[in-house]
């Protein structure tokens, strides 16, 4: 191919300026490994006059990114907006009707919308591309689509959120609770001002949801990711896990079985000897399970302005070279509809903290709840005694549904000695 890819970037935020000062920085660099120059023709961005960290005079402005997306002077559209509806959405679906490529590093667009728009791109003959919505500059969707195309599947699981993963780590590190660490995070800017999205588990259900079609060769089904936060993991919980030989982290796991997809996303204890127990801070890892390859992990930065545009400037390289792939792997039209697997079927070791009046009999009527919905208790821990406070109790179950852990801590947290609703955190093996 000749003559540059002209790129018109849509949303000038920490990832916009990331990617101008990428290209500026190795513009021949990427230019003799695309075969040709990758430039930014034109930007679009809500406020003309906003304080920005690079030089936009270069540029042609486009006030309306819809219209930028039509315009017969762009090649590819990076869509760095964000959000799942309006703006975004109407972007990426001009520019595939006027025959543009898309790049984009929104993973609530695609969690929401991906197989639509799949279709809308093979159906156009243009690329839409995603490296940078999940796990920045981590190359997950290259090494799934791409370095283990020969493979078949049976779980896809990590860290996808570095927000979530930097306040377990320092939790763990420091003893500080919860709400601390968060307020620190949001100085340090790892956490936005409100946090909801990745400490209710929201981000990183959105990437899974994107892993589970990739992998498994279905539909994006962000509505069957089941879906827990780390609000309610406590500093008790985490010295508790350490001592019991786990760390506990917030992972997204999907799940192919005969019968359909399971897809969680929640905290879990996972063994201290796993690889993935040791990635800490604001990284994210990825873990494919291969038939034939076995297991594989990568490990990276996964947010950011350098990971992040880093990601999405490959994709443009990718588009650059000619280099054309389907969207999930497969032809979207092949994608099939698997049912997702109800959360209350998964079986599995758990983890329940109490807080009990330090009375004769408690743990007699615990572990009588417990066996009256067929659970066996593996180890129980209770240390001390204050009749007049509140006591912790802890108690690890060898594997049962979920389904029957909900059914006893109900009647649990119903006895007079429990003094606050259990706690209760799922053990994973990996």
């Amino acid at each position: 191919m000749s003559g540059a890819l002209r790129v018109g970037v849509a949303g000038l935020g920490t990832v916009g300026a990331g990617v101008l000062r990428l290209l500026d920085t190795h513009g021949a660099m990427i230019a003799a490994r695309a075969g040709r120059p990758v430039v930014v023709a034109a930007v679009s961005a809500r406020d003309r006059n906003k304080k920005r960290p690079v030089d936009l005079s270069g540029y042609r402005w486009f006030d309306d990114p819809i219209a930028m997306a039509a315009d017969p002077e762009i090649d590819a559209v990076l869509e760095l907006i964000g959000g799942c509806e309006g703006v975004a959405k109407d972007v990426a679906e001009a520019a595939i009707a006027a025959g543009r490529h898309v790049v984009t590093a929104n993973k609530a667009l695609l969690a929401v919308h991906g197989a639509g728009l799949a279709r809308a791109a093979e159906s156009a003959g243009v690329t839409l591309a995603y490296e940078a919505a999940v796990a920045g500059g981590i190359p997950i969707i290259k090494t799934l689509r791409e370095g283990l195309a020969a493979n078949s599947f049976s779980r896809v699981y990590g860290i996808l959120n570095g927000t979530c993963n930097y306040i377990l780590t320092s939790m763990r590190d420091t003893g500080r609770d919860f709400a601390e660490v968060l307020e620190e995070a949001q100085r340090l800017g790892y956490a936005e001002a409100d946090p909801s999205f990745d400490v209710d588990g929201v981000d990183a259900a959105h990437k899974l949801a994107i892993l589970t079609a990739l992998a498994f060769g279905c539909e994006v089904d962000f509505d069957g990711v089941y879906i827990e936060g780390i609000r309610e993991i406590s500093a008790l919980d985490i010295a508790y896990a350490d001592e019991l030989g786990y760390r506990i982290k917030l992972l997204g796991i999907a799940t192919q079985g005969e019968d359909g997809v399971e897809q969680r996303v929640y905290p879990c204890m996972v063994p201290q000897g796993t690889p993935i127990a040791h990635v800490d801070g604001v990284f994210n890892a990825v873990v494919a399970e291969g038939d034939f390859v076995g297991r594989v992990l990568v490990e990276g930065q996964g947010a950011g302005a350098g990971p992040t545009a880093s990601a999405a400037v490959a994709d443009l390289i990718d588009i650059a070279r000619g280099i054309a792939l389907p969207t999930f792997a497969i032809p979207a039209a092949e994608l099939r509809r698997r049912p997702a697997l109800a959360a209350e079927r998964h079986v599995g070791s758990q983890y329940i903290r109490l807080m009990v009046r330090d009375r004769p009999g408690v743990i007699a009527d615990v572990s009588a709840a417990l066996r009256d919905c067929d659970i066996s208790v593996e180890a129980l821990l209770q240390r001390g005694r204050s009749p007049d406070e509140a006591v912790p109790v802890v108690i690890t179950t060898h594997e049962t549904t979920s389904a029957a852990m909900d059914e006893a801590l109900s009647r649990i947290a119903g006895l007079k000695a429990v003094l606050e609703p259990p706690r209760r955190i799922r053990i994973e093996a990996l």
